[in-house]
């Protein structure tokens, strides 16, 4: 399975190695990095995400502060190109588990 990098510019958030798929989501334990304590409060709110949002206004207010770190999601064996998150791709981490559509 694909080993990633998640890296907010040259500082290293974290590492995901996915480990299986549940549609249309693959599966990836999650290893924080340095970067990791400044943008965990984000990440944490974006997890704990559920329930009705018929509109998607929590769902903006919850990803843009997010995408608006400009995160990228490297593959590690660098084979492919980089994915900024909720451009190319969606990720929900929470705790040591993460979700990822691409």
């Amino acid at each position: 399975m694909t080993q990633w990098r998640l890296w907010h510019g040259d500082v290293l958030v974290g590492e995901l190695a996915e480990y299986g798929c549940d549609q249309p989501f693959f599966l990836a334990n999650f290893t924080p990095g340095p970067g990791w304590e400044s943008v965990r409060g984000l990440f944490e709110a974006w997890a704990a995400y559920r329930g009705a949002d018929p509109d998607g206004t929590r769902f903006v207010a919850l990803t843009k502060p997010i995408h608006d770190l400009r995160l990228s999601l490297a593959p590690a064996d660098g084979r492919h190109p980089s994915l900024r998150l909720f451009e190319n791709c969606m990720l929900k981490i929470d705790g040591a588990e993460a979700r990822l559509r691409y």
